[in-house]
């Protein structure tokens, strides 16, 4: 690993019927080859998922049953989605969803797969640690960073997207390295960013709520930030607790 601009990294997105990791099935994939602003290789496809697309699916990247009907199966595209991403760096908004479920499914297929090795860098991290974007959202970035709009939701056009903004967010480091660095500590979110309290500061949200969250499967980051918010709560108590002698009375 060098400066930025002379690594070669590969963009990969998913579209699937629904986010349950055991259950929902991909729908589409995308990748792009890249290294500074040169497109090196490129690959999409609809995959047909043999079962039916929810219409909550449906409403968010428009792909249809009649669509992927005919198209070919996820054991039929892996091999050569595999090959094209190979041992480079992976990028991509939430990636290791779409890596597990790359994965799971190679793994149901009897498929080799190293992707588990790979390097990863995941841009909704990177744009936790940038900060100044209000929401993180791939969509979002976009428009922070004006990058002209594109068929939002769809794999490639959003690998298209993803790779512009993974670009804007690496101008503030000097290298590769310093990106894995950067990413290798837990990161501190000042608002949750999921549920019924989405938006709001942490120190906000009510202790039962963070403690009901604190043992629920979420990303390193917000698990980080929900237990380090309780923590200080606790300590704050037992100040005020030593400070005050009638607090037991």
């Amino acid at each position: 690993m060098g400066r930025i601009e002379q690594d070669e990294f590969v963009c990969v997105d998913c579209e699937t019927t629904g986010l349950d990791l055991e259950n929902d099935q991909i729908i589409e994939v995308a990748m792009v080859r890249f290294k500074g602003k040169e497109i090196l290789d490129s690959f999409e496809t609809l995959i047909d998922p043999c079962c039916a697309i929810s219409e909550a699916s449906i409403a968010i990247h428009r792909i249809t049953d009649d669509m992927v009907k005919g198209k070919p199966k996820v054991a039929e595209v892996l091999p050569e989605l595999l090959k094209r991403l190979g041992r480079y760096i992976i990028v991509g908004h939430g990636v290791p969803f779409d890596i597990n479920l790359l994965v799971r499914d190679a793994k149901r297929a009897g498929i080799p797969c190293t992707l588990e090795h790979n390097q990863v860098i995941d841009t909704l991290r990177m744009a936790r640690l940038y900060g100044e974007s209000p929401i993180n959202s791939l969509d979002q970035l976009r428009q922070h960073f004006h990058i002209p709009d594109q068929d939002a939701h769809r794999a490639m056009s959003d690998v298209q997207v993803n790779v512009q903004v993974f670009q804007y967010l690496a101008h503030h480091y000097d290298s590769t390295k310093e990106i894995f660095n950067a990413l290798s500590k837990p990161i501190l979110l000042r608002n949750m960013p999921l549920g019924k309290h989405k938006g709001r500061p942490l120190k906000e949200i009510p202790l039962e709520y963070l403690q009901w969250m604190a043992n629920k499967p979420f990303d390193q980051d917000l698990l980080f930030s929900i237990r380090s918010e309780i923590k200080r709560r606790r300590k704050g108590n037992l100040f005020n607790q030593s400070s005050n002698p009638f607090s037991e009375l």
